[in-house]
């Protein structure tokens, strides 16, 4: 009888759908996932189902290690909104629209992908749950919408596919997955480094740039607990370091006093210190940076480095000399370190989250006022002056030398004392971010154009070298000439060949000579230019980003052919990269694109942009930036796009053409300058696709009205502008307007 009876039971039970305690191995719009089931890894080694955490009265859907005990659950899907752990009908499914939804008993949604044309969704091994279509495309991945587990091959940061950053966030508590208040991730600067974030935003922990092998200061990448108090982010506050193996863990740096000696006596360090003696550079603002003598250096050693460095790292300072003399010839420069595998990190704000370790870490060289500084340790700028320009000047000869020492050539100082009349102001041509330009004489009688580092300019020894390697090794028809430079303690010079057309602004924007740039010209202008940006994408050794582009910067030769200067601001980037960041965002308003003006990040397609704009003034007569449509709150760019949308395009001629071009041309280039400016950068040709398109070999696509303007505030009821005066620039003078 007993027998009979467990046969009958087994009997009903095979009767019962397979879905029940069964393992599957994937999901079909016809097969979804249901309570009891499990989604299982083709080796065996990840499982997702329904789970109850610790007993919970809730239930979720999620991930974990399936042959580990207890389970370590790795991702949850529904973490905001769990299912009561009674819901026994509880499905996750492809819906009828290809989306993937977690479903209650009562078929209503509690979770999606939010994806559409979804075929099957499988586990892998690695731990990634993956959606696919019906092509066996991915849509959809969890390693793109992590938990508070990071598993190998996950990635962190930025992420191109999505268009967003990763996160880890932390649970609620052991037995609610909901988001909790840390938040780990890596920081959007050029160079990463690991933070922890309390509710998304306080600072709790940092770990130290990451110098592409690890975290500087941090060997070992496996934490459980603080390792010690100086774990917390800002311990002891600016200008403080901590050091666990002592007692007290907080001391302020040499030089330094406690903010609040009371606080500091409680054992609150938070508050930092103060500098004890101000720096040299600060009480004499009005000499000139390089005679500033009584500033100095103090050596720290084996230390995690600060927070809120800026990367200052290329070719041309390649050498820890040229990081310590950039940190010089700045008075804001509070500290610098070189780094290897990193280059050049220096700090203009307080120094914050510095540990000092036992081994291992960086050599960090505060800035200190000499007086606070021993005999022995002082690295004083007026010790180095003489020294430094002799190395910085033997390292100019050494660095051309490895290229083509021809190409380049170091003038000596007094000859450009005699070229220029000892700088006379009857010969200066304009004055830029770089410093004063001026017009000189060789004695074979050969004009040049000298530029002239100023010791307040908003450009630096960076930008100098910057534009002496780009522009000495990027020769090219449409690129102005650089002749050589000069380099005598605090002088620096670029010399330039004589354009006797001066630059596009002072044609485009002056009424009385506007009329000389007749539509061939301009026509050629524009495509000279386009020409010499294919050449710094494409065609040339190294990819060159300008980031600076505009009418000021487009010279003109005896035969009005355009040649691009000012590379001050210009960077090289790796082939394999299409993006860039910095926490430096210089150019001028009005020409940067949106991604760079707010966010920081630069491509070819930042210059795509640029290049837009300027097509678009070179057509219109009028500059972009002193144009605005007030009863329509339209800008330049907007206003511009209103015209072609409308048909309208011939509107934007500037009057002086009348009727002397030739119509097709004139709506290519329009075409192509709204194809440049739009907002978002991968809708933007690239440089190659901007020559086909003004050849009439491609056709280019509908361009979308760009957002990104800048408006006046003054009203007019009609469209407006301003006629300003050219920048009167024969060389490149960088006005860097949006800092």
């Amino acid at each position: 009888m007993q027998l009979g009876f467990v046969l009958f039971f087994l009997f009903i039970f095979s009767l019962l759908p397979s879905q029940y305690g069964a393992e599957v191995y994937n999901i079909t719009p016809s097969h979804p996932l249901a309570e009891g089931q499990t989604l299982v890894s083709p080796g065996q080694i990840f499982e997702m189902g329904f789970f109850s955490p610790n007993s919970s009265a809730n239930k979720y859907l999620g991930l974990w290690h399936k042959n580990i005990s207890p389970h370590k659950y790795v991702w949850v899907a529904n973490r905001d909104n769990p299912l009561p752990a009674t819901d026994t009908l509880a499905t996750l499914r492809i819906s009828s629209n290809g989306n993937l939804e977690l479903m209650d008993g009562k078929q209503s949604s509690v979770w999606s992908a939010n994806i559409s044309n979804c075929s099957s969704a499988v586990l892998f091994d690695n731990g990634n749950f993956v959606v696919k279509d019906v092509m066996g495309a991915d849509l959809w991945e969890s390693f793109n919408n992590p938990s508070d587990t990071l598993l190998p091959s996950m990635l962190m940061g930025y992420n191109s596919g999505s268009g967003k950053r990763n996160f880890l966030t932390s649970w609620k508590r052991e037995n609610d997955p909901s988001p909790g208040i840390f938040l780990i991730g890596l920081s959007t600067k050029f160079l990463a480094q690991a933070y922890i974030w309390i509710n998304g935003s306080t600072p709790h922990w940092r770990s130290g740039p990451w110098d592409k092998s690890r975290f500087i200061g941090n060997k070992n990448l496996q934490w459980k607990l603080w390792n010690n108090p100086c774990d917390n982010y800002g311990a002891c506050g600016p200008f403080g370091v901590c050091k666990a193996s002592e007692s007290p863990i907080c001391k302020c740096l040499k030089g330094f006093i406690p903010k609040s000696n009371e606080e500091w006596s409680k054992r609150n360090w938070t508050g930092g210190c103060l500098r004890r003696t101000k720096l040299s550079c600060e009480t004499n603002a009005n000499e000139s940076v390089s005679s500033k003598g009584k500033d100095g250096f103090l050596k720290l050693e084996r230390l995690k480095v600060p927070d809120f460095h800026e990367y200052s790292g290329s070719v041309a300072l390649a050498k820890s000399e040229d990081c310590k003399l950039l940190c010089l010839s700045n008075c804001s420069c509070l500290a610098y370190a070189h780094v290897n595998n990193i280059g050049c990190l220096i700090w203009s704000k307080d120094l914050i989250d510095m540990q000092q370790f036992p081994s291992d870490g960086e050599d960090l060289y505060v800035r200190l006022a000499r007086s606070e500084l021993g005999h022995l340790e002082v690295i004083a700028q007026g010790l180095e002056s003489t020294s430094m320009i002799r190395n910085h000047r033997a390292g100019l000869r050494e660095y051309i030398g490895k290229r083509d020492p021809s190409q380049l050539k170091i003038y000596d100082f007094d000859s450009i004392l005699i070229a220029t009349d000892n700088f006379s102001i009857t010969n200066k041509l304009g004055q830029g971010g770089f410093g004063p330009v001026y017009k000189g004489m060789l004695p074979e009688g050969k004009e040049i154009v000298v530029k002239r580092l100023s010791s307040c300019s908003r450009q630096g020894v960076e930008e100098f070298k910057n534009e002496m390697l780009l522009i000495s090794n990027l020769q090219h028809k449409n690129l102005v000439r650089m002749m050589g430079c000069c380099v005598k303690e605090d002088e620096k010079l670029l010399i330039y060949e004589f354009m006797p057309n001066k630059s596009l602004d002072s044609f485009l924007y002056d009424p009385t000579k506007r009329a000389v740039l007749n539509w061939a010209t301009r026509f050629n202008i524009i495509q000279g230019i386009a020409r010499r940006l294919i050449y710094h994408h494409h065609d040339s050794y190294v990819k060159v980003i300008h980031r600076d582009l505009k009418v000021s910067n487009i010279l003109l030769d005896e035969k009005m052919n355009p040649k691009i200067s000012d590379f001050g601001l210009a960077r090289i980037v790796e082939e394999t990269q299409s993006l860039e960041n910095t926490q430096k965002v210089v150019g001028t308003c009005g020409y940067m694109s949106p991604e760079y003006a707010m966010g920081g990040i630069f491509s070819e397609k930042s210059d795509v942009y640029s290049f837009g704009v300027l097509v678009l003034e070179i057509i219109s007569g009028k500059k972009n930036t002193n144009f605005c449509l007030y009863d329509q709150q339209l800008g330049f760019l907007a206003y511009t796009w209103k015209l072609w949308n409308e048909g309208k395009a011939s509107d934007l001629v500037d009057e002086v053409l009348d009727d002397s071009y030739f119509s097709s041309e004139v709506m290519r280039c329009v075409h192509v300058g709204l194809l440049c400016v739009q907002d978002n950068a991968a809708d933007r040709p690239t440089m190659v696709d901007v020559a086909s398109i003004l050849s009439s070999e491609k056709d280019g696509s509908l361009p979308k009205r760009p957002v990104f303007t800048i408006q006046n505030s003054v009203y007019h009821s009609g469209p407006y502008y301003e006629n300003t005066n050219s920048s009167k620039n024969e060389a490149s003078i960088t006005m860097i307007e949006g800092r």
